[in-house]
């Protein structure tokens, strides 16, 4: 009998390095799921910030209903509209890739401040093609949103399971952040994956996805630990890159869901 792989989880990310929200369904567009990773935070210089410097990022979290993104941390919470954006474009960087984004709003910029201890700016990618990726190893070039380098991230429950038996202290899928989790039979076979449908959706892998820090901060305080990463760097180091879950790209936009059915 052959195998079957479902989809077991979904997971957007509506704001860079911001807790995630976990879907039953989701709309996949060429620079990711829809509303994921196209919201990011800029500080007074237009760098773009992250978890790797500020753990304490992982503790706020997003909800989306009626056209409106709220966030809450701690007893706060703040809400803006999904469509909401000033004119005034900002040239800035993700990595290396050119990017063009715009304000949100002055109000949500300085509750972030407020709330990270820092002056920052939440702004938004309005369109696709304001930012591109090239491979680095296929030398392609992909429409990205605020992701680091692809448009989504896929992992299959072993590798977790693998290496949960690895660790005195268990953890969860949400410290790699994936996009799509799906059933498997053998740790790490996700990055032999070809191209598939997920749903309505054709998806190309493009090349496994290396790890850094980022993994260590635990997403339920957002206290940065030793593991995973000591553990997975002594069996999932390859040329100096510590590989866990894969990169694809959708080939059409659509839905998929939990319980879809990853057809090869």
């Amino acid at each position: 009998m052959s195998t079957v792989y479902t989809v077991k989880e979904i997971y957007i990310y509506p704001i860079k390095s911001l807790a995630g929200i976990s879907c039953q369904q989701a709309f996949a567009e060429e620079m990711g799921f829809e509303n994921d990773r196209r919201w990011m935070l800029l500080d007074s210089d237009n760098q773009h910030i992250t978890q790797r410097e500020y753990p304490l990022m992982s503790q706020f979290y997003p909800e989306i209903s009626g056209g409106k993104i709220s966030i809450t941390f701690k007893d706060q919470k703040h809400e803006f509209s999904i469509d909401e954006h000033l004119e005034h474009q900002i040239y800035t960087k993700v990595w290396e890739d050119k990017s063009f984004v715009f304000e949100v709003n002055k109000a949500t910029s300085k509750w972030f401040s407020d709330h990270i201890g820092f002056e920052c700016k939440l702004v938004k990618i309005i369109k696709t093609g304001d930012r591109k990726h090239e491979s680095s190893r296929s030398k392609e070039i992909y429409n990205v949103s605020f992701a680091d380098a692809y448009p989504y991230l896929l992992i299959g429950t072993q590798s977790l399971d693998f290496l949960n038996d690895k660790l005195e202290e268990k953890i969860t899928i949400k410290r790699f952040r994936p996009n799509i989790v799906v059933s498997t039979q053998n740790a790490h076979e996700e990055d032999d994956f070809e191209t598939f449908k997920v749903g309505e959706v054709q998806f190309k892998n493009v090349k496994p996805c290396g790890r850094c820090i980022m993994v260590n901060n635990d997403p339920q305080n957002g206290v940065v630990k030793k593991e995973p990463l000591k553990t997975l760097s002594k069996y999932r180091n390859f040329n100096k890159s510590v590989l866990f879950g894969t990169n694809i790209v959708g080939l059409n936009p659509g839905i998929i869901q939990v319980g879809d059915e990853v057809v090869f």
